[in-house]
C-alpha cells in the first residue's frame, strides 16, 4: 500500500511539471469598427508533435459557435462561412505553437467572447487546452477636420497649423496627434507628436527649433489643437498633414487600433528681399549749432527684425542701431531712435560745417534660424539726401535790474539778469557769471570780483572771495527761466554795497560731444546801497491765567514788537523769576534760536512758541515757594557768514507777580504709643495721626507719604529708617539684623500704625514719623508735593527681668542633675549585684596565725 501511494505521488509530480498551457491576449480587447484586428493564441508545455493545431470559437448568446480551424476546413459555422470565404476572417500560423485570428474589417457585432482551443496531443491529459478573451468593437467616431493654413506666408512670419479632432470618448482609448510636412518629392517628415501618454515627441530636424521656442504646441479645448511655426523661412514651404491615432494599453505596451491622416494645405513662404524698401526724406539746410533730424522709413511685408546703419558720403558710418536697440559707431553728438516699427530717426546735435554731405540709410532684415542664430535675410540702401550747413553765431541782449532791494542791514537783496532778443541759439545753452566792483567815495571803482557762475551744464561755481557764503547758502544763484538768472544775497551787509554786473555766455555743442563758447554779452552796472538803521526789540508780558492757590495753573505770554529787523531773523526767549524786586533772579526755562528747549528746574514747566514772535510759559501746579515776580528776556538773531548766529537786538518785558489770595492748608502730625516700656518678645503699636486745617479739600484730593524712624542713641542725628508707605499705599521695609519685625497699617484717611513684633533690646530708642502731603488741584487734577512734616519723638524702653530670665535655666539644671544622680545609683546597684559573688572563707591554720602574730 505504501509503494502504491509513492508511485501515485511521483506521477502527480511529473504531471505538474509538464502541464499544457494555452494563453491568449489579455482582455478585454478594444477595437474600432472597420479596422483590422488580430487575436493571438499560444500553447506551451505540451507533448506530441512540435506543430500544434488551433481552433477558434465565438460565443453567441449562451452558446459557442465554431469560427475557424487550422486543420479542419469544415469546422466553420454556417453563419460565418461567407466571411471566411471572402477572407474577412482568417487564421494565420505565427509559429509551431502560435497562431492568430484575423478580422480585416471589424464589425460592432463582432463584440463577443472568443475561445482558442488546442486539440490534445499529450499522453496524459493535464493543464488547460483552451483560453477565452473578451473582444469589444466600438463604432468608428474619429473625425479629423483640419483648417487650411494661410497659403502664402512672408519670411519671418508664422504658420499656424490647426487640426480639429472629434471622437466619442471611451475609457481605455487614448489619442495621439502628429503634424507632418511633405516638401516636394521628399518623404513625409514628422514635425511634432503628442500622446498617447501626454508626452511630446519632436522630429529629428526640428529639435532646436522647438527648444528655442520657434515651434510651439498650443493645446485647445480638447477638440482644436494648433502647432505654430514662427520665424518662417523659405525652407518651411510644403504640404502639411495632420494624423490622428487611437491607442490602447495592452500587456504594458501601446497598441494602435485606428489611424486617420488628412491634408491641411500647401504653404508658400515669400522671401523678405522681394518686399523690402528703404526711403529717407528730402534735402535739409541748417545753421551751425542746430540739430539735424533725418527719418528713415523701412517697409517689408515679412515680420523681421531690422538693423539700421546711417552712412555719410557713401562709405562713412555715422551710426548703427542693432536689432535689439544698441547704438554703436556713434559720437556723443549723434543719436538714433526708433520712432515706430518701421521708422528710424537720426539726430546730430549742434552741427557744424563738417556735417554737410550726402546721407543714406541702409536697412538689414534679420531672421532667426535654428539654435537662436540670427541671419541677414535681405539688405537695401536708400537713395542719398544732401544736407547743407550755414555758419551763424548766437545774438542776444542782456538786461540787469533789482527785484528785491535791501532797506536795512540783514535784509535780502535779489538781482535779476534777463536775456532778450535771442537769435541763432538753437540747441545752444546759456551760462551766467555775476561780477562785483567796490566803489570808493568819489565813485572810483576798484578791482572786479566774481561772485558765482553757472556754467554750460548748470553747475554752480563760486568765486574765491565769496566761496564760504555760497557754500553756506547765504548767496544763491539760480535759473528762474531758460533766459532769466537771479542772484540773491540772503543777508545784505555794508560790505555788499557796490556795483553789480552779469555776463551771459552762449555755449553751442561741438563735434566732440562737449560745449564750446560761441558768444558773451555783459550787462550794464547796477549800484546797490542802503541806509543802515539800528534794530529795536520791545517785549510785552501778559498774564493768561492767574494762580489763585497752591496747585493751580499759572500761564503767561511774551510777545515782541520789532523795528529794523529783517524778516528772516530768529528769536530766542529766557523766562526768569525773583522772590522780591531787587533780589537775585533765577532761570526757569529757555528756547534757543533753533527752538531747543532747556528747563532749569526738574518740575512740570512748559515753554512753547505760539506765534511768529510770541511765546507762552506755563507752571502746571504752583507751589508756596513760587510766589514772586516773572518776566521774559528775548533776543533777535541772524546768521551771517558761516554757521554762527549773531545777536542783533535784545529786549526785556515787564514783570508779572504771583501772590496767593488765600492761604493753603496747614498740616500737623503726632505720634503716640500704647506703652513706653515693654518686655522682650512683646508687641508694641505706635500710631501717627495727621491733622489738617484751613482747607475744604476732600480726602480724595489729599494723599500722604509716611515714614517711621528709630534713633537708638539720645540726641543722635543719624536715625534709621524702619519702614515707609508711599501715597499709593505701597509699603517698603528696611532690612533688619535681629529677630524682631515690624508691619504697617492704615486705620483711616489720616491714621497710620507701626507694629513692632517680638521686641528685643535693640528696639529701644526714640521713635518718630514724618508725613509728606500730596494735594491734587481741583482745576487741573494734577498732584503737587508739599513740604515734609515731622512728629515729636516717643521713647521706648525694653525691660530686662533677671529672675524671669534665669528661672528656666535653673529649673532645667536641677532636673538634669537629679536625673543623672538617679541613673548613676541604679547603675551602681545593678553592677554590684551582677559582679560581686558570696564565697565561704577558708579557715586559717592556727600555727600560721601565731606565726603572723609573732611576725
Amino acid at each position: 500500500m505504501g509503494k502504491t501511494r509513492a508511485l501515485l505521488l511521483l506521477c502527480a509530480a511529473v504531471a505538474l511539471c509538464h502541464c499544457r498551457s494555452v494563453t491568449v491576449s489579455r482582455g478585454p480587447l478594444l477595437r474600432v469598427e472597420g479596422q483590422p484586428l488580430s487575436i493571438r493564441c499560444d500553447v506551451s508545455e505540451y507533448e506530441g508533435p512540435r506543430e500544434q493545431e488551433f481552433e477558434w470559437k465565438v460565443k453567441r448568446g449562451s452558446q459557442f459557435i465554431n469560427v475557424i480551424s487550422t486543420f479542419d476546413n469544415r469546422y466553420t459555422d454556417r453563419s460565418l462561412q461567407d466571411r471566411i470565404r471572402s477572407g474577412d476572417i482568417s487564421v494565420s500560423r505565427l509559429a509551431n505553437n502560435a497562431a492568430e485570428l484575423r478580422i480585416q474589417e471589424a464589425r460592432v457585432s463582432d463584440s463577443a467572447t472568443y475561445r482558442c482551443i488546442t486539440p490534445s496531443t499529450d499522453s496524459v491529459f493535464s493543464g488547460n487546452y483552451e483560453a477565452d478573451v473578451q473582444l469589444q468593437v466600438i463604432p468608428n467616431s474619429l473625425i479629423v477636420a483640419p483648417d487650411a493654413p494661410n497659403p502664402v506666408v512672408h519670411e519671418g512670419g508664422s504658420v499656424r497649423l490647426l487640426c480639429n479632432i472629434s471622437r466619442n470618448f471611451m475609457e481605455g482609448i487614448y489619442l495621439s496627434l502628429t503634424w507632418s510636412v511633405k516638401k516636394g518629392s521628399s518623404l513625409l517628415e514628422d514635425l511634432l507628436s503628442f500622446g498617447p501618454d501626454l508626452g511630446v515627441t519632436v522630429g529629428n530636424n526640428y529639435t532646436l527649433r522647438y527648444t528655442d521656442g520657434r515651434m510651439r504646441l498650443e493645446m485647445g479645448n480638447g477638440v482644436s489643437h494648433s502647432l505654430v511655426l514662427s520665424a518662417a523661412t523659405p525652407a518651411d514651404q510644403g504640404m502639411y498633414m495632420c494624423t490622428a491615432r487611437l491607442w490602447t494599453r495592452e500587456q504594458g505596451a501601446w497598441n494602435r487600433i485606428q489611424e486617420k491622416t488628412m491634408e491641411m494645405g500647401e504653404v508658400t513662404v515669400t522671401p523678405t528681399a522681394s518686399s523690402l524698401s528703404v526711403q529717407v526724406q528730402d534735402d535739409s539746410t541748417l545753421s551751425t549749432g542746430e540739430s539735424l533730424l533725418l527719418t528713415c522709413s523701412v517697409f517689408a511685408e515679412a515680420s523681421v527684425d531690422l538693423e539700421v546703419t546711417w552712412l555719410m558720403n557713401g562709405t562713412q558710418v555715422v551710426a548703427r542701431l542693432s536689432r535689439d536697440g544698441v547704438l554703436t559707431n556713434a559720437s556723443n553728438a549723434v543719436d538714433v531712435r526708433r520712432l515706430g516699427k518701421w521708422d528710424f530717426q537720426l539726430k546730430v546735435h549742434g552741427v557744424d560745417l563738417s556735417d554737410a554731405g550726402l546721407y543714406a540709410c541702409k536697412a538689414s532684415a534679420l531672421v532667426q534660424r535654428d539654435g537662436g542664430r540670427w541671419e541677414r535675410a535681405a539688405e537695401k540702401v536708400s537713395d542719398p539726401v544732401r544736407v547743407h550747413v550755414i555758419k551763424q553765431n548766437p545774438d542776444y541782449t542782456v538786461v540787469l535790474n533789482s527785484s528785491v532791494n535791501a532797506k536795512l542791514s540783514g535784509d535780502p537783496t535779489e538781482l535779476e539778469c534777463k536775456v532778450t532778443n535771442v537769435s541763432n541759439l538753437r540747441s545752444g545753452r546759456l551760462g551766467v557769471s555775476w561780477l562785483y566792483r567796490d566803489v570808493q567815495p568819489g565813485d572810483v571803482p576798484l578791482s572786479t570780483h566774481t561772485i558765482a557762475s553757472l556754467d554750460e551744464n548748470g553747475n554752480l561755481v563760486a568765486g574765491k572771495t565769496y566761496k564760504s557764503r555760497v557754500e553756506a547758502g547765504l548767496i544763491t544763484v539760480t535759473r528762474a527761466e531758460p533766459s532769466v538768472f537771479k542772484l540773491r544775497l540772503l543777508h545784505t551787509t555794508d560790505t555788499d554795497a557796490g556795483e553789480y554786473t552779469c555776463a551771459v555766455t552762449a555755449w553751442v555743442p561741438s563735434r566732440h560731444g562737449n560745449w564750446k563758447k560761441a558768444a558773451e554779452h555783459v550787462s550794464s552796472a547796477l549800484k546797490v546801497s542802503f541806509a543802515n538803521k539800528r534794530p529795536v526789540l520791545s517785549v510785552v508780558a501778559r498774564r493768561l491765567r492767574e494762580a489763585s492757590a497752591a496747585g493751580s495753573r499759572f500761564e503767561m505770554s511774551c510777545q515782541t514788537h520789532v523795528q529794523n529787523i529783517p524778516p528772516g531773523a530768529a528769536f530766542s526767549i529766557l523766562v526768569l523769576s525773583e522772590e522780591a524786586v531787587g533780589s537775585s533772579s533765577r532761570k526757569l526755562a529757555s528756547l534757543s534760536s533753533e527752538m531747543v528747549l532747556q528747563l532749569e528746574e526738574d518740575r512740570d514747566l512748559m515753554l512753547v512758541k505760539t506765534g511768529k514772535r510770541e511765546f507762552q510759559f506755563r507752571i502746571q501746579a504752583v507751589r508756596e515757594t513760587d510766589r514772586g515776580f516773572y518776566w521774559c528776556e528775548m533776543k533777535a538773531w541772524t546768521k551771517q557768514t558761516g554757521e554762527d548766529w549773531v545777536e542783533m537786538a535784545k529786549g526785556v518785558s515787564n514783570k508779572l507777580q504771583i501772590d496767593f489770595i488765600h492761604k493753603g492748608p496747614t498740616f500737623d502730625v503726632s505720634i503716640s504709643s500704647d506703652t513706653t516700656s515693654v518686655f522682650p518678645w512683646e508687641t508694641v503699636k505706635m500710631e501717627c495721626d495727621v491733622s489738617v486745617s484751613g482747607t475744604s479739600l476732600t480726602t480724595d484730593d489729599v494723599a500722604y507719604e509716611m515714614k517711621w524712624f528709630l534713633s537708638r542713641l539720645k540726641g543722635s542725628n543719624s536715625p534709621s529708617l524702619l519702614a515707609s508707605m508711599d501715597r499709593w499705599g505701597v509699603v517698603h521695609k528696611a532690612p533688619r539684623n535681629d529677630s524682631s519685625d515690624c508691619s504697617l497699617e492704615r486705620l483711616g484717611p489720616r491714621r497710620f500704625v507701626l507694629n513692632i513684633h517680638s521686641t528685643q533690646d535693640s528696639d529701644a530708642g526714640d521713635y518718630y514719623c514724618t508725613a509728606t502731603p500730596w494735594i491734587r488741584s481741583t482745576s487741573t487734577r494734577v498732584w503737587s508735593k508739599t513740604p515734609e512734616i515731622l512728629s515729636q519723638k516717643v521713647f521706648l524702653s525694653v525691660k530686662f527681668a533677671l529672675w524671669d530670665s534665669m528661672k528656666l535655666p535653673l529649673l532645667y539644671g536641677v532636673c538634669a542633675s537629679v536625673t543623672v544622680g538617679v541613673v548613676s545609683l541604679v547603675l551602681g546597684l545593678v553592677c554590684a549585684h551582677c559582679c560581686c559573688k558570696t564565697t565561704t572563707p577558708t579557715p586559717r591554720s592556727r600555727d600560721k596565725l601565731m606565726e603572723l602574730e609573732m611576725d
